[in-house]
């Protein structure tokens, strides 16, 4: 029952973390004139067009998973190059659930001015999740190894050369990131760097 209730509790933060996140890249890359995004209707925010039903069961069930990733053409990019264009599309994600757990930690502390009982500790559990969730999505993102966002923002600022090297690793980092997920490496990084961020963005809204 204990299970049940932390899954009910967690559904919708998972729902709005991915959502934002995806929503967030397909509106960078519109915005920088790809319209591929459009066409494949993710300009939304309807959870049905940005969840991938086997990643987000097994995030909710294991806590690791994934949204629907957003296709992007970076031929079809104006104003800026294709490789400072994937940056700041990869970049939009992760920055999008920042500013989510940055809105929840701002609920968090002023939601008691303005009520209390009940519906202050109901909307408590569910901001808890939502802060937490968004500061996972953005930190395991934020890691740059293929095909997580990271990868591509660290390539957007490296020179040619080590950015080339950055792209020819995209064909083993599925490979390299569920070792690293496997053998506990992941972990041992990933903690104590969400526990970074949340200090930080509790100092922000202090």
């Amino acid at each position: 029952m204990d299970r049940l209730t932390d899954f009910v509790i967690w559904l919708p933060a998972i729902l709005v973390g991915l959502t934002f996140h995806e929503y967030a890249h397909a509106r960078v890359a519109d915005a920088l004139g790809d319209n591929t995004p459009y066409y494949q209707g993710r300009l939304t925010l309807n959870p049905l067009s940005h969840i991938d039903w086997l990643g987000f069961l097994l995030l909710a069930l294991v806590h690791f998973g994934w949204a629907k990733p957003v296709q992007v053409n970076p031929y079809n990019f104006k104003r800026v190059s294709m490789k400072t264009g994937m940056m700041l599309v990869s970049l939009a994600g992760p920055l999008m659930n920042i500013l989510v757990a940055i809105v929840g930690l701002l609920a968090i502390k002023y939601l008691p001015n303005f009520t209390g009982g009940s519906t202050l500790y109901i909307a408590d559990q569910l901001l808890q999740p939502l802060v937490w969730i968004n500061v996972i999505l953005a930190s395991f993102n934020l890691i740059p190894i293929p095909p997580l966002d990271g990868y591509k923002i660290l390539a957007g600022l490296l020179p040619g050369r080590q950015a080339g090297f950055m792209y020819s690793l995209e064909p083993y980092g599925t490979l390299i990131l569920m070792l690293l997920i496997v053998t506990g490496v992941m972990g041992t990084v990933l903690d104590p760097f969400i526990r970074l961020v949340m200090g930080i963005l509790k100092l922000v809204v202090a």
